[in-house]
């Protein structure tokens, strides 16, 4: 259950924020929800999957793990990476719809759930400053739930454009940890490396001009990191 409410200066001004990361907070995950917004980071640490969701819709994936609620990222320090995706970075926050007086369309405001293990923390983040003005942590959240609301609106064009191309193909991901020991993670998808380099000059204009042609060569690039998360898979064993 959540108890989210609009954030204000007004009943939220001495609020703070456990911006720490641990299984406490939700982090176990072997695999994130991410947005074509933040693939330019998230190539650099994470492998770029593509599931179906209920609806069958396609949507993108970080592989952090390979046992169920196992995040290879995580550990006593809290997430040793360079970039932590959205979903996980924004807390106890979220974007939700709100009608306001003489707008003519419901703008994008922020929530916070205040049921969350994060909220309330002793020594926690300000989210505003005592004197008025919204503090360096409440900026840093609102541009993740930027990165989230734009990303939601982007994903669905883009995979129209990548299934217009033919350019998504299903993958069983195999990580070999030795000999006798191997994961075999099933329906997923991935951007089919040769048919996006075999692309003729009007598939790629199309990409272009639309704007998801670095979005494939990300993702496409990111599936080296498997190859990551199998040596900080067999680190993590070596150490029990």
């Amino acid at each position: 259950m959540t108890n989210n409410v609009l954030l204000n200066n007004v009943d939220h001004q001495d609020l703070t924020i456990d911006t720490r990361h641990g299984a406490a907070f939700g982090d176990a995950v072997n695999q994130v929800l991410i947005f074509p917004t933040e693939y330019e980071d998230i190539q650099r640490e994470y492998p770029i999957l593509f599931r179906k969701d209920e609806a069958g819709q396609f949507q993108s994936i970080a592989l952090l793990g390979l046992d169920e609620d196992e995040n290879l990222f995580l550990g006593e320090s809290g997430w040793d990476a360079r970039y932590i995706p959205a979903m996980q970075a924004r807390g106890p926050f979220s974007i939700a719809l709100q009608e306001e007086p003489g707008e003519a369309h419901a703008q994008p405001m922020i929530h916070v759930d205040l049921d969350h293990p994060r909220v309330g923390a002793v020594g926690g983040e300000r989210l505003f400053l005592r004197h008025g003005g919204n503090a360096p942590y409440l900026e840093h959240v609102t541009e993740v739930l930027r990165l989230i609301y734009t990303g939601l609106e982007v994903s669905k064009p883009m995979f129209a454009a990548f299934a217009e191309l033919e350019l998504i193909r299903p993958v069983s991901i195999e990580a070999r940890l030795s000999e006798d020991e191997q994961y075999l993670l099933p329906d997923f998808h991935v951007i089919d490396e040769q048919r996006l380099a075999a692309l003729d000059g009007a598939g790629l204009d199309m990409l272009h001009r639309r704007g998801f042609l670095r979005a494939a060569f990300l993702a496409a690039a990111s599936l080296g990191n498997v190859t990551r998360l199998i040596e900080m898979k067999n680190r993590r064993r070596a150490t029990i």
